[in-house]
Parts: structure tokens; C-alpha cells; sequence
């Protein structure tokens, strides 16, 4: 090895030994010379080793990849993933057309109108329910109509107008101490943004004794009345609403108030032409329906009933009028829902109402238990805004009243759903509410003052077990579970159950 080949393997320096590390000597060194000038020194080394190069994986060239790739193993085995992956292809079309096909189809949807989607409120008396400051303070209380989710407003009669008088008639003007027409368009633009539409009752001689004056002057005033819901309708009113249509034997009338409805739809939302009966007899508002062709027809055929007289009542109206159907107990005329079934039966009578199929309709206060201030149907309407302790039964049938609102206005099988009487006796009803794979629901009620009822619900479209969503018995709570084969239904009391569609 030549030096120039040392220096290139290794570096040494010597370093000069700290003091510390001088080895330690003595005057004999340990070679008989005492004297002698040799001495030890330590040192370090320091060692430079060259740095090896990694070596670089290049793999296999394109000449030897095309080599192999022709080899038979390997073709063999390109072919192999080839067909496995278009099987699994295959395999999962197949699959998803497979679930497509046995999926159940959905049921298509009835025609639909803003009335269908949930409850209308009545407020006959403006100043009664504003507490005397008319259409100014209606627009004020527009928020609270609101939150009882309800789809439509019915306002009126506010015309001018004398009572028996029909030469003092007049269809289009606001009569002065409700308010003026500025401040309706304000009522109906609040109205518009909380998504309830407006309906106007047009009922000529709302402070008389006739609703249409005497018969002589029929004619003009059926004349006034085309004329005037021609001009609510611009005004941007959603619909009309007419007492006593069954007066009106004119057909010619009905035609052309149909025609006008349906020349003022606007956008795809329909006006809607609303009469109000004194007829007690499903076939008789049968036969009304089809006489005036009115869109709804509020009658009196709840009137007094109970258990099997409502069940054919309803039996009776469903199949041929079902889009068409409307529920009512009271009215601007006839009065309050308290004072017509007495308090007890109010939340009873609002989940009847809500729950048959059809539009139901309330009278302003009726979410409350408001009573009538006899002889006057048109109570002040009482606002729940202190903490009274008498005030604790209006406040439980106003949350109950929100809660079936609510429902009623989302759930497709008591919007438009399948009407089924499963029970019916003196006193006692039930029935079902179904639409293709929506919820079902089963209304259960019972109008006798001391006696429970056992209901026996054994159908085949029915389950063993249901939930209970709401109920005014004590003994059966929300959310709990019951046997649908031993219902028991306390006196007065009215339930709601719900079971989930199965294929």
C-alpha cells in the first residue's frame, strides 16, 4: 500500500495530550534511567472513511416486460381478472335491477289544493277577535293564527251592509268600523307571507235574518255578489265563502261563479268557492255538491252525533266526495265548539275533526275551549298571555290543538290518506287512516260520559301492537305500546295510534 493510498483510508492527527491525560512518571522510569528525557504521550485518532453509494433498483427493462407479459401464465391470468371483473359487473346491474323491479311502487299522488293540506279558521266577528280594532289589529294577530298551522283564513263578512236592506248593499266596500280596503291588502299580504291564504265571506245579508234578503231580490242580488267576487279576486283574496247556497236554486249562478274561480288561478294555486248549509243529510249535501259544484261544503251533519250516526254519516259522503269533503261543528252562525259539545268533549271533537278525511274547519277560539257569551255567538277572544291558573285548561287544549295541526298538516295518511271504519257502536268509533308506505294511524274514540269501551281491532291491515302518539286517557300514555286486540278506551277520551307500512 502506497502512503498516497493511507491518506486516502484514513486521516490521523495527533493531537497534544491535555495535562490531564499525560501519563504520571516517576524519577525511574522503569528502565534503570532515571534521567532519561523519553516520556509518554496519549492522543486521538481521528478516522475518515469513505461513504458507500446506494445502489439504484432500475427494474425491468420494456424488452424484458414484453417477454414475460406473452408468457401463457400470465395471459392466463390477465384473461381470469378480465372475466372476474365483468361477472362482478354484471352481477351488480342484474342485483340493482333485480331491487328495482320487486321495490314497491309508489302510489301516485291525488290532486292536491292548499284547503286539503290542513285546518281553515274562522273569524266571523273581526272586532270580537281583535278586540275592537278591526283589520288594523287583525294584521297584528296574524303571527299567532300562524302558529296554529292552520292553511287558511276566513274573514267576515265585512261589507257594508244594513240588515233586510238590500238596497243598502255593498259587496265591495269595507264597511267603516272594521276598517277600510287598505288595510284588508295588509291583512292579505301578512296573511300571504306566513303562507296562509285568504278566503272572504261574501254573505250578502249577514245581519239579517235571510242570508240572501227576500226572494224578489234574489236575482240582483246573485247579480252583486258575481260581480263582487270578481273583484275580491284581483284584490288578490284566495277565495269566496257564501251562507245558505242551498237557497240559491239557480243554476246559471253556480255555473258562473265556477267560472270565475277558475278564470282568477293564478300561478297554479286555485281560488277556492266555499258554501255553508243549514242540511243535516249526507245524501242531501250529496246531492248540494253536485248542484252548485262548490269546491267545499260545510253542513251540519255532525251535528249531535256520536259513534255508529258519525260513522255513517261519514260512510255516506267519503267514497263520492272525498277531495271535497269538509268538517265543522260551529260556525259565525251557530257558535263555539264548547258551547255545542260542552268542554269535556272539545278535544274529543278536534281530533275527529282533524282526522276524518276532508278539510276540517274551526271557529275562531275553538283551540281554546272559547265559549259563547249568550245571546251572542261572538264571544272576545281571550288571549293566553299571563299565567292564571284558570287559564291552565285553555293553555292544554291549545297544545293540543297545535300538536294535531301539526300533524295533520305534514302526515300524507290524514292529508289524503284511505279512510277504513274498523268499530263502530252507540257510543264509540274507531278508524283507520292510511296511503301506501306512509305511516298508518288509527283514531280511536268514545263519547259515553261514564263507561270505558273495549275495541277489538283484529283486521288484517292491522298489527297486534301499535304506539299511542296522542291521547286524553290517563291510563294510556304517549309513546307507549298497546294491544290492539284489547283496546281499552276510557269515557269521553280519544286516542291516536300509529303503526309503521309493512310490505
Amino acid at each position: 500500500m502506497t502512503t498516497d493510498t493511507e491518506l486516502d483510508m484514513k486521516d490521523v492527527e495527533l493531537n497534544e495530550v491535555d495535562p490531564e491525560k499525560q501519563p504520571m512518571t516517576g524519577e525511574d522510569t522503569g528502565n534503570g534511567d532515571a534521567g532519561s528525557p523519553v516520556t509518554e504521550k496519549n492522543g486521538s485518532v481521528k478516522v475518515k472513511i469513505p461513504e458507500e453509494k446506494a445502489s439504484k433498483f432500475t427494474g425491468l427493462s420494456k424488452e424484458e416486460l414484453l417477454k414475460v407479459a406473452g408468457t401463457p401464465g400470465w395471459v392466463r391470468i390477465r384473461w381470469a381478472l378480465l372475466i372476474l371483473f365483468w361477472l362482478g359487473w354484471i352481477g351488480m346491474l342484474a342485483g340493482a335491477v333485480v331491487i328495482i323491479v320487486q321495490a314497491p311502487r309508489c302510489k301516485p299522488l291525488p290532486d292536491m289544493n292548499w284547503w286539503n293540506y290542513g285546518a281553515l279558521y274562522q273569524i266571523g266577528d273581526v272586532n270580537s277577535f281583535t278586540e275592537g280594532s278591526g283589520l288594523e289589529g287583525l294584521q297584528t294577530k296574524i303571527d299567532d293564527v300562524g302558529k296554529l298551522k292552520v292553511k287558511g283564513l276566513i274573514i267576515g263578512p265585512i261589507h257594508a251592509s244594513s240588515a233586510d236592506k238590500p238596497e243598502d248593499l255593498n259587496l265591495m266596500e269595507v264597511s267603516s268600523d272594521i276598517g277600510n280596503l287598505d288595510q284588508l291588502k295588509r291583512v292579505i299580504e301578512t296573511a300571504h307571507k306566513k303562507s296562509i291564504s285568504v278566503v272572504l265571506d261574501l254573505t250578502p245579508n249577514y245581519k239579517g235574518k235571510d242570508p240572501w234578503f227576500s226572494n224578489s231580490s234574489v236575482e240582483q242580488v246573485t247579480g252583486k255578489v258575481k260581480s263582487a267576487t270578481d273583484y275580491w279576486l284581483e284584490e288578490g283574496v284566495d277565495g269566496i265563502l257564501l251562507h245558505g247556497v242551498d237557497q240559491i236554486n239557480m243554476d246559471s249562478f253556480w255555473t258562473n261563479m265556477n267560472d270565475i274561480i277558475k278564470n282568477h288561478t293564478k300561478d297554479e294555486k286555485k281560488r277556492v268557492l266555499i258554501g255553508v248549509t243549514t242540511l243535516k243529510s249526507a245524501d242531501e249535501v250529496k246531492k248540494e255538491l253536485n248542484r252548485t259544484g262548490v269546491d267545499l261544503l260545510l253542513s251540519r251533519v255532525l251535528n249531535h252525533k256520536a259513534g255508529v250516526e258519525i260513522a255513517q254519516v261519514v260512510e255516506g259522503l267519503y267514497f263520492d266526495q272525498n277531495t271535497k269533503l269538509a268538517w265543522n261543528i260551529g260556525d259565525r252562525v251557530r257558535g263555539h265548539l264548547a258551547s255545542i259539545v260542552t268542554l269535556l268533549q272539545v278535544k274529543l271533537s278536534q281530533l275527529l275533526l282533524f282526522t276524518l278525511p276532508g278539510t276540517p274547519v274551526f271557529n275562531y277560539g275553538d283551540e281554546i275551549g272559547l265559549e259563547d257569551d249568550l245571546p251572542s255567538v261572538n264571544p272576545t277572544m281571550v288571549w293566553l298571555n299571563g299565567t292564571e291558573k284558570e287559564e291552565d285548561t285553555s293553555r292544554s287544549l291549545l297544545s293540543f290543538f297545535k300538536e294535531l295541526s301539526e300533524l295533520r298538516g305534514k302526515e300524507r295518511s290524514l292529508q289524503h290518506g284511505e279512510y277504513l271504519l274498523l268499530s263502530n257502536s252507540t257510543s264509540a268509533m274507531a278508524y283507520l287512516r292510511q296511503w301506501d308506505q306512509s305511516d298508518r294511524y288509527i283514531v280511536a274514540l268514545n263519547w259515553h260520559t261514564n263507561n270505558s269501551v273495549t275495541l277489538q281491532l283484529t283486521q288484517k291491515e292491522l298489527p297486534e301492537k301499535a304506539t299511542v302518539m296522542i291521547s286524553t286517557d290517563a291510563k294510556l300514555a304517549a309513546h307507549t305500546s298497546v294491544n290492539l286486540a284489547d283496546l281499552i278506551v276510557g269515557p269521553l277520551s280519544a286516542i291516536m295510534l300509529k303503526f309503521p307500512y309493512t310490505p
